[in-house]
């Protein structure tokens, strides 16, 4: 079997990208560690595939960007900043939507996206070993967006310090009955996100010394109507939450909305809190985690466009920071009265804007 790039990348302990930079003579490789790739690539009987090098040289003048999901607010969010740094700089943008598990199973085992990009983006998509050395054997720029691939450029949050930002302010404010909204856990495909957020959400209630109850964790599955059924369900308990740590801003608005037409108000009755900083989410005053999304789409673009121009030696990583934004949704504990175990009444339906970031 002939050596891959990955193999040259191991002999000589360097990325991926500084074996492709190092064999077609781009800047930013020291004298010692192109010769420590040479002669690897010279044991190995490696040779630069002819498309890659085309390739390299920018000729197609696209970067392709693979999203698992393109209809949600995140990441329409993420291609926007994205869109607007390639836009800057005469760049096409191919969008490779996955949708579900049958797509992305396609998608790994054609490759349509050979020869016919200059650069690659990936965003939050669970890879396993096979399909992170798949994107990588295209010997083309990757960055990746949340998840950690060796030899690509990575851009991320701390996910379970920004969730345990929202748990511990929730803790602080008295309350120890904490619900949780959560994304949609047992996924097939294995999104490490709404793991990583429970897994600090169960930490930090351990970490205060409130029990840990299986029955507060509802799943809301990133949508507005799942995140109000998932706070109707919470308040249909016996010992409903006096607080609740939605996984995004929408199932949060799901919340609040159940709230209304249960007669019920936040933070008054139930503290709501979110995570985004979604454009709504200052409209309904709700207290969330803030994290720059369209800046995580530009920040990708400006990496790929740095490798693209020969830039540093090795991809550079980045952890953007998110922040605390307390509104009006979030308040001291209270005692819950009976009256939370009443059905709730019909409600309008949501007005146009609402129904827009819905889809």
């Amino acid at each position: 079997m002939a050596a891959s790039i990955m193999d040259v990348a191991r002999r000589a302990e360097v990325s991926t990208a500084t074996v492709s930079r190092a064999l077609r003579g781009l800047p930013n490789v020291s004298a010692a560690t192109r010769e420590r790739v040479l002669r690897a690539a010279e044991e190995l009987s490696y040779s630069v595939s002819p498309h890659a090098s085309s390739l390299a040289s920018g000729r197609t003048g696209t970067v392709g960007v693979v999203v698992p999901f393109v209809n949600r607010w995140f990441y329409s969010q993420v291609l926007a900043g994205i869109d607007s740094v390639l836009r800057a700089h005469d760049l096409d943008l191919l969008l490779y939507n996955l949708g579900d598990e049958r797509v992305h199973e396609r998608f790994f085992s054609r490759m349509p996206l050979r020869r016919r990009v200059d650069a690659l983006i990936v965003l939050n998509l669970p890879l396993s070993g096979a399909e992170s050395e798949a994107l990588v054997s295209l010997e083309v720029p990757i960055a990746v967006l949340g998840t950690r691939v060796p030899g690509c450029w990575h851009v991320s949050i701390d996910n379970a310090e920004s969730a345990s930002t929202a748990v511990r302010h929730l803790i602080n404010l008295g309350h120890r009955r904490i619900g949780m909204i959560t994304a949609a856990p047992g996924d097939p495909r294995g999104f490490t996100t709404p793991i990583v957020r429970q897994h600090a959400y169960r930490t930090v209630l351990a970490q205060a010394g409130i029990p840990y109850d299986p029955d507060l964790e509802v799943p809301g599955h990133l949508s507005i109507d799942k995140g109000a059924s998932a706070m109707a369900q919470l308040l249909s308990l016996p010992r409903p939450p006096t607080a609740v740590f939605a996984e995004s801003d929408q199932m949060a608005f799901g919340a609040l909305r159940t709230l209304g037409r249960m007669g019920l108000r936040a933070p008054q009755d139930v503290s709501v809190i979110g995570f985004d900083d979604h454009e709504t989410a200052e409209l309904l005053d709700l207290t969330t985690i803030a994290q720059p999304v369209t800046h995580q789409g530009e920040l990708l673009a400006r990496q790929i466009l740095d490798a693209l121009s020969g830039g540093s030696e090795e991809p550079s990583q980045v952890v953007v920071p998110t922040r605390l934004v307390v509104r009006g949704t979030t308040g001291a504990a209270r005692e819950h009265p009976s009256r939370y175990h009443s059905t709730p009444r019909p409600g309008p339906e949501p007005d146009q804007h609402s129904r827009t970031t819905a889809r």
